[in-house]
Parts: structure tokens; C-alpha cells; sequence
């Protein structure tokens, strides 16, 4: 997938080096009180936590859908947190054979939490292993071929299954149904992302005007990791600077150099915009001429550019293909940098 990694409003983006990694983590809500938003979801969970630690049983398996960066895998490691439990983390595509799914599940302890992101990229012959392991805590292996094929069965130690998905209508039916509990995350409001924001500050040892704050939310897309992506961009500006308090000036400065304007559209945005604007005077127009005319690929749009522009109401989707609204217009006049 064709995605810029220096792209500062990609939810999807993430960073592998170990010092950045230890701050992400420093970042990261550790238990419910701290996490921020999603009330209803938390809400539900914790009665299921507290139940299943009075049951002494472990956690039913639970489904947690919605766009990246919204504290799916955070709310996970509080979860496991929370019941005193390991944390085991894998990616869906990296499990490409039915082994490597059935060595994580012989390895768990009792009680453990196998935690999959983008469940959905998972291939449907590994998905077939979790069938039995979700409802009965065994493993079904098929030994030989043919006639003489035998299926050898194998227990393993009670756990609970917590997929990730951004794309929840890719699962298939029977791994849907084997979730007890279902969980949509929704985008943050910019009251939620800036008490985030102020929450982290000090944790990179930075302070920030108030005023600064509410832009830095208003930019980050209903995203928290976009918001902290930014916030660590800020520190880094300040930084240089010499400057012990960000202003409004500093975030309104530091934003310009990241491309991203009043309304948190970045320049990748902005240019899916333009191109309808003026290739194809304002749609609509097929997702595979605009994949096209931006050389990027079809998932790419999909996935990481369109769900911000749609929910700001400036991209239409219609059956004959995308359009752009007339706030896309009025926004484009105003920033066309």
C-alpha cells in the first residue's frame, strides 16, 4: 500500500523506532480512569472485566470495530491490565499460516488475552483454526490426506480473542458470530482530543496555551493518535525555539510547515479535492480514474484519505462516483496553497 510515511494526519502510520515506541507507550491511557471518550464502550467493558474476575473465568471474546487511531489496542492492554493477565499482540495478515496461529494458541496461559489487529486481513483458512479454539478451547488439526486423513484434536488452556478490525463488514459471518460483544468506536469530539492533549503535555514535558490546545484539537480529525502525532511535532517546534510555553502562534506556525490547514485537511487532502475540482469540475467521478489521476491506489483512498473528508461533509459519494460539496469549494478558495 502506497501510503507516505511522513504523512502526519495518517491514523495508520506507525513508528518503529524503539525510542519512539517507549514514547507512544508513555503516551497510552493505563487503565479506565484515564482513557478518554468512547463512554458507552467503556462503560460495557468494565462490567464485563469486573464479571468475569468475580467468575474467575476468563473475559468473553469481544470485537472492537472503527477507524485506526482511536484506542482500540490501548483499550485492549487495559483490559488484560485490568484482569491481571498477559498480553499477547499480533497482526492479522502476518498470520498467513494455520502454524503460526496454533503455536499463539497452545503458548497461551489460562485466562490470557490474544489480541488480533485487522482481524479482517486474516485468511480464511487461518480463521477456520479459531472456530473451535473461541467455543470449545481446542485446536482441530488435520493430520495426512485423502482417505487416510485423520483429525487430531488438541486442548488448550481457556482464553479471550479481542479482534480489531476498521473494516468490520470484511469478517466473515461465522468468526463475526463467535464475538460475544461487539464494540464501534466512534470519532472524538475536540473537547475529548483536548483534554488528551492536555493530559500529554506534561508527559513530554511541554505546556500549552489554552487556546493552542483547542487548534490542535480542531486539526486532529477526531483522532487521538493524530492529536498526539501532532502534540510531539509541537514539541519538537518548541524545542528549537527555546521556548518553555507553545502559543497559538507556535501551533498556528508549526501546523503551516506540516501542510495542514485551519480545518486539519493536509496537503494530500487538499489535492484529492483539487484534482475533482479541476480534472473533473467538481464530479462525479469513478474511484478508479481518481486512483488513477492520483497514482494512488484504490485501498489507500478508501481507507486512509476519504472516511475524514466524508465525515466533514466535503466529499459526496453518489452510484455514479465521488463529488465534491460546495463547503469543499468554499474550503479549497480559502486555503488553495
Amino acid at each position: 500500500m502506497n501510503i507516505e510515511i511522513e504523512r502526519v494526519l495518517d491514523p495508520q502510520v506507525d513508528v518503529h523506532f524503539p525510542e519512539e515506541q517507549k514514547i507512544d507507550a508513555r503516551l497510552r491511557p493505563t487503565c479506565f480512569k484515564e482513557f478518554v471518550g468512547q463512554e458507552k464502550v467503556i462503560e460495557n467493558i468494565k462490567i464485563m472485566v469486573q464479571s468475569a474476575k468475580m467468575r474467575k473465568n476468563p473475559l468473553d471474546h469481544i470485537l472492537l470495530s472503527g477507524p485506526p487511531g482511536l484506542g482500540k489496542t490501548s483499550l485492549a492492554m487495559i483490559m488484560a491490565q485490568e484482569l491481571g493477565v498477559e498480553l499477547h499482540i499480533v497482526s492479522g495478515p502476518s498470520l498467513d499460516k494455520k502454524g503460526d496461529l496454533a503455536a499463539l494458541l497452545t503458548n497461551l496461559n489460562k485466562g490470557d488475552v490474544l489480541f488480533i489487529d485487522e482481524i479482517h486481513r486474516m485468511p480464511v483458512t487461518v480463521e477456520e483454526i479459531l472456530y473451535a479454539a473461541m467455543e470449545d478451547y481446542r485446536l482441530d488439526i488435520l493430520i495426512g490426506q485423502g482417505a487416510s486423513a485423520k483429525t487430531m484434536q488438541i486442548e488448550i488452556n481457556p482464553f479471550t480473542l479481542i479482534g480489531a478490525t476498521t473494516r468490520s463488514g470484511l469478517l466473515t459471518n461465522p468468526l463475526r458470530d463467535r464475538f460475544l460483544a461487539h464494540f464501534h468506536f466512534d470519532f472524538y469530539s475536540a473537547q475529548e482530543l483536548g483534554r488528551i492533549i492536555n493530559a500529554n503535555q506534561g508527559k513530554l514535558g511541554i505546556t500549552i496555551e489554552s487556546q493552542a490546545i483547542d487548534k490542535m484539537a480542531y486539526c486532529s480529525r477526531g483522532t487521538p493518535r493524530i492529536a498526539n502525532r501532532i502534540l510531539r511535532r509541537l514539541r519538537d517546534y518548541v524545542l528549537v525555539q527555546s521556548k518553555k510555553t507553545a502559543s497559538l502562534e507556535d501551533i498556528n506556525h508549526a501546523l503551516k510547515l506540516m501542510e495542514v490547514d485551519g480545518c486539519g485537511l493536509d496537503r494530500m487532502d487538499r489535492k484529492i479535492l483539487r484534482v475533482i475540482r479541476d480534472f473533473y469540475q467538481g464530479g462525479p467521478i469513478g474511484i478508479e480514474a481518481l486512483c488513477a489521476t492520483l497514482n494512488e491506489d484504490r485501498t489507500t483512498i478508501e481507507d486512509v484519505y476519504e472516511p475524514f473528508l466524508l465525515k466533514e461533509g466535503l466529499l459526496i459519494r453518489t452510484p455514479r462516483g465521488r463529488e465534491i460539496s460546495e463547503k469543499a469549494v468554499e474550503h479549497l478558495t480559502k486555503y488553495d496553497y
